[in-house]
């Protein structure tokens, strides 16, 4: 069983997020800090070139591919966003847990979030892993990619609704001027992770950097990179900024499937420190080992959506009926081993712009007959298209005995993540997709959360095909409006009255929310918190 890499949600481009990475072609085309990386899979058993005592190498096991894209402009990867966070900076970058920002490669957070101009100092001897100092014009450089209407990076939802641009001011200050007050926008700036223009602007270096080209300013640089079995770091000896790199050699391992990635972390033989992705049933024999397993609640979940050009799911009351029809507190007892709650709204509950949606899907079957009798809908016979993510796989089962429970006919059939979302992009019929998401990845801002699910020209609102109806354009407007509302209480009310909206037309819904787990050996590592989004944070972690 598998927990695959479904957390790296869609956007543009989606297949060069999700397909596999190849080569990262001869090692003298890449800049001298990459020269190492291979062009083949290492054994997910190679830890390094051990060290002892303070220098020894740390490993950590990802339950997600590291095949996907590295372009940090660009990627929905679980483990690339994660390793993107050690390697580059923004100008400011955030806490992982709070996610309240704090300088990085800017000197300082601006005094006035309600401006509409933001003026940064770069930090002093900041330099990249290639010994380049970091300017203006690096700054400047992602920032006009990532606003580029010729462009189409995952970064342009998050930036261009509120930023009109970026100038340099001289060779260590730049300027942010928005369109709008817009607080919000500083926690975003650690998803612009700043890059060196001198690399990236070569022809192809793009193509490199979704392969796994990474070059940043941050505490850790990338030494090495097999796509599919590992990727290597080392201390940054130049990194002079706030988080300071406490392992010499870091080795991360990507085991999707979830035995191997448990057996790797537990019993005498344990190879490696950490583990991310942990399933619910492990945790009472990790923690008899002696290793401390938490978990963090946020918003991944396990969503329905709806071909709406596919009858009858163009008729709300059919999706309505089909979540109506999901034992969710089964799903929740049996399948997540009580790590999760059903959903409530879009929005997770402990999220600070929750509020309980109007239309909440309990267990109603009765409801759910009405629904499809009053639709005119008989004999639905359904295929559920699912990605193949172990605790996905799990609850797949509820679903399907509840909607078999209210007659309607239900096949499972679950895949390859890569293989489901390159349907949706060549545009393939299908009826239902259930699938994992978690845009915590990004931040946790609701406006931010609910454009990358429902925002017009999102890949999303494609996949489902109803980006042009009536309701849709309605909905988009609105959430428009929320965007540029100043005040911050009216803009959250807003935002909840649209996510009703969201919750009533169920077009793309989550169903359950649920927790992930991290597991780490406490007698060797200090300072680590579970996310409740995938990955690791070792950025604030040391040897004990």
């Amino acid at each position: 069983m598998r927990d695959d890499v479904t957390p790296d949600v869609p956007a543009p481009r989606r297949r060069a997020f999700l397909t596999g990475a190849g080569a990262l072609g001869a090692a003298a085309a890449l800049p001298p800090v990459l020269a190492g990386c291979s062009t083949g899979p290492e054994s997910t058993n190679d830890t390094g070139d051990g060290g002892t005592g303070k220098d020894r190498t740390l490993t950590a096991v990802i339950g997600y591919g590291n095949d996907g894209s590295w372009d940090p402009t660009q990627t929905a990867s679980a483990f690339a966003m994660a390793a993107n966070n050690h390697v580059y900076e923004g100008l400011l970058d955030t806490d992982p847990i709070t996610r309240v920002p704090y300088p990085a490669l800017g000197t300082e957070v601006p005094a006035d979030p309600g401006a509409t101009t933001w003026r940064f100092s770069l930090r002093p001897g900041a330099t990249f892993h290639d010994g380049e100092p970091v300017t203006a014009d690096d700054v400047v450089f992602v920032f006009d990619r990532i606003l580029d209407p010729k462009t189409q990076t995952l970064a342009k939802g998050f930036f261009a609704p509120w930023l009109e641009r970026v100038r340099k001011v001289d060779a260590r200050t730049v300027e942010l001027v928005l369109k709008f007050p817009f607080p919000d926008g500083l926690a975003r700036l650690t998803l612009a992770k700043i890059m060196p223009k001198h690399v990236f602007s070569r022809p192809g270096a793009w193509d490199d950097a979704v392969k796994g080209l990474a070059v940043g300013s941050g505490p850790y640089r990338q030494t090495a990179h097999h796509p599919k079995s590992n990727t290597t770091f080392e201390a940054f000896a130049a990194y002079n900024g706030p988080r300071k790199p406490a392992f010499r050699k870091m080795n991360w391992l990507t085991i999707v499937d979830a035995a191997p990635r448990v057996a790797k972390i537990s019993g005498t033989g344990a190879g490696a420190q950490i583990a991310d992705n942990i399933p619910y049933a492990n945790i009472p024999r990790l923690e008899r080992g002696g290793l401390k397993v938490a978990g963090g609640a946020g918003m991944n979940n396990l969503f329905l959506m709806f071909n709406t050009r596919h009858k009858p799911f163009d008729d709300v009351r059919v999706r309505q009926a089909l979540h109506y029809a999901i034992d969710t507190e089964k799903m929740v007892r049996v399948a997540l081993k009580g790590h999760g709650k059903p959903a409530s709204s879009f929005l997770d509950e402990g999220n600070p712009g929750y509020r309980r949606a109007a239309t909440v899907y309990g267990h109603d079957p009765e409801k759910a007959k009405a629904l499809l009798k009053a639709a005119g809908v008989r004999d639905l016979r359904i295929e559920i298209v699912s990605v193949n993510v172990s605790w996905i796989v799990d609850c797949l089962p509820t679903i399907k005995s509840s909607w078999d429970a209210i007659g309607v006919r239900t096949t499972l059939a679950p895949q390859e993540t890569t293989a489901v979302f390159t349907k949706m992009d060549q545009n393939r019929d299908y009826q239902v997709v259930a699938a994992a998401s978690n845009p915590n990845q990004f931040g946790l801002d609701a406006d931010l959360i609910m454009h990358y699910n429902h925002g017009p020209e999102n890949l999303w609102m494609r996949y489902t095909r109803w980006a042009g109806h009536p309701v849709a354009r309605r909905l988009f407007r609105d959430m428009d409006r929320a965007t540029r509302e100043p005040d911050p209480a009216r803009k959250k009310a807003m935002i909840q009255d649209y996510i009703d909206v969201v919750a009533e037309q169920a077009v793309l819904y989550p169903v359950v929310h649920n927790e992930l787990v991290t597991a780490w050996d406490a007698r060797e590592l200090t300072g680590i918190r579970a996310q409740p989004y995938p990955g690791i944070n070792l950025l604030q972690a040391a040897w004990v």
